[in-house]
């Protein structure tokens, strides 16, 4: 009777194990703000953003009757592929039917993974580690930048928005690391 309580108990405790020993960090998505988002109600929406990475789903609040939202809200996900693309989706938040979908866009996190690995110590406040130009390839609206600022590395990015007729979301990134993961 004991021996598959003990093996179930055995076998609970690696994933979690294995998740910390795969685990590079936190990464901390802050959702400024939504500009010129899509109507989808009369004459506005209730937007909110969902942001995925892999298995995992975050979202923010839903801001009443207004396409210049400000969210301020940072999501965390976990971080274990960093060549794992950001997905992220606004939504139109809907009482009695499926709430719409406001358009969507996805980022790469490796540039700002790769000036996380730099060693920045002593660089000047302020100082651009690497410039990521909009292009085909990507849904930045305008350049983003990894910056070296306070100590911490961060990167502000303002994502035109696919499949919808207008808008832009503006985030900006940050690592936290995790005493007894893995580590960058």
């Amino acid at each position: 009777m004991g021996s598959p309580t003990m093996a179930s108990a055995g076998h609970s405790e690696s994933p979690t194990k294995s998740l910390m020993d795969n685990l590079l960090g936190l990464l901390r998505i802050r959702v400024k703000r939504g500009i010129n988002l899509a109507v989808r109600d009369v004459r506005s929406s209730d937007p909110y953003v969902v942001v995925r990475m892999g298995k995992q789903r975050l979202k923010t609040r839903v801001i009443r009757k207004d396409i210049n939202p400000e969210w301020n809200e940072d999501l965390t996900l976990s971080v274990s592929d960093p060549s794992q693309p950001v997905f992220l989706t606004v939504y139109d938040h809907d009482t009695f039917s499926m709430d719409d979908k406001m358009g969507d866009a996805d980022f790469d996190i490796r540039p700002f993974i790769e000036g996380l690995k730099m060693h920045l110590e002593g660089l000047p406040n302020g100082t651009i580690i690497t410039k990521i130009l909009p292009g085909r390839s990507n849904c930045l609206a305008e350049e983003s930048s990894v910056v070296w600022k306070d100590g911490k590395v961060t990167q502000d990015m303002c994502l035109r928005l696919k499949n919808v007729e207008c808008g832009e979301v503006e985030l900006q990134l940050q690592w936290i690391d995790l005493p007894g993961s893995k580590g960058l």
